[in-house]
């Protein structure tokens, strides 16, 4: 038998991918130059770091809305990673674009989220106002690129250009100044474009199902939003109340948005005669998203959970518990920066205390900031 090795695997992506998809033969390579693996393609490679990575491994105690000692079978930023990737595979496959690319991008979207959620990165970035701010997809980004420490002659996973593109342009709120070697004014790959709707899709269905489970949102108000009359006839005979029927529901309601976003993107691609990779680019506009019903309708869904979830009064004590934690941590590591571990005091000198501590508090898992805290802060806890 002979094995299939990378010129190979790079053939087959040809021809199973269209024009417009990213691929790996192509790829702007990376900052510190590599030999290229006997047997796998340079996106596969980027995937396989990110997932061997530490910053992957303590997404598992990271919180999505509940904290982790909530609750075994809330989300976590982890297992929100991994729909994220699911979800994506589905879209890149469908659209015949680059999967290898894609699951890479949506491995490592959130490797730069700090605990708590979005509580902690807006309380961090707000305790860095003075400081240059805080943003999770600028901190995925440095992280895979200065603080992960895996190879001996550089810093960093080393990504290809492609990946690391689609890290920080997750979000448009990309800092345009900073981040001009990712040529701000193309769009990015569509494998980069469906993360940012995948991970929406994920996030707002699996906080809905986390919300019914926690009993802080009931199923009687969802079926007064209009994305559930939209997949009303889908859920067939099981029924909307219980735990099938909400489960079959949520199906329904990630299945309506892929198909949805699909075809939008197919649309799209047909009415700016998208022919190449360079079209997409500059194509003037992002060529995702939704079709004006469901648009509107996953519009009022993460109203609904804004509303009923995030600012319920048992997600808020959550997070005025974790605004705190936060305070404190970065208050005693930026007045007492002695107390930072010695790996992180030698970066003092080159990154200054405040991007050496928001490094430190960023990478933090739940569990672990709230052990630091009561080290720090109960004089009978053992240091």
């Amino acid at each position: 038998m002979i094995p299939a090795d990378r010129k190979y695997l790079e053939e087959i992506e040809e021809m199973g991918i269209a024009p417009w998809a990213a691929r790996s033969s192509r790829t702007r390579g990376r900052v510190h130059p590599e030999d290229p693996h006997p047997y796998r393609t340079e996106f596969q490679r980027d995937r396989e770091r990110i997932i061997h990575s530490r910053a992957f491994r303590r997404l598992e105690y990271k919180t999505q809305v509940f904290i982790n000692h909530e609750g075994d079978h809330y989300r976590t930023r982890l297992t929100h990673t991994m729909e994220v990737a699911q979800i994506s595979r589905t879209i890149a496959r469908t659209l015949r674009l680059n999967e290898d690319l894609a699951e890479s991008i949506a491995l490592a979207h959130d490797l730069g989220h700090t605990p708590f959620g979005h509580a902690g990165e807006k309380e961090l970035n707000r305790l860095l106002k003075d400081h240059g701010g805080f943003e999770h997809n600028r901190q995925s980004l440095r992280v895979v690129d200065e603080i992960e420490i895996a190879y001996p002659g550089f810093m960093g996973l080393n990504l290809t250009w492609e990946t690391r593109e689609g890290i920080i342009k997750h979000s448009s709120q990309y800092d345009r100044a900073v981040f001009t070697d990712f040529l701000p004014e193309e769009q990015p790959t569509l494998e980069a474009q469906i993360i940012d709707i995948a991970d929406e899709i994920a996030y707002n269905n699996h906080d809905l199902d986390d919300g019914l489970s926690s009993g802080l949102i009931k199923m009687e108000d969802i079926k007064r939003l209009a994305i559930y009359s939209m997949v009303e006839d889908r859920m067939g005979d099981s029924g909307s109340d219980g735990r099938i029927g909400a489960r079959t529901m949520i199906r329904a309601i990630i299945n309506l948005l892929v198909s949805d976003l699909i075809k939008h993107t197919v649309g799209n691609l047909e009415k700016k005669s998208v022919k190449n990779l360079d079209d997409v680019r500059k194509a003037g506009e992002k060529l995702t998203g939704f079709n004006d019903p469901v648009k509107s309708a996953n519009g009022e869904l993460k109203k609904f959970l804004r509303e009923r979830l995030y600012q319920h009064y048992r997600v808020a004590r959550m997070s005025m518990k974790a605004q705190k934690v936060m305070i404190d941590l970065f208050r005693i590591y930026t007045v007492h920066p002695d107390t930072l571990p010695d790996d992180y005091q030698t970066r003092i000198e080159s990154e200054g205390v405040f991007k050496t501590t928001a490094d430190f508090i960023a990478g933090m898992t739940d569990r672990y900031a709230l052990e630091e805290h009561r080290k720090l802060t109960d004089p009978m806890i053992r240091v």
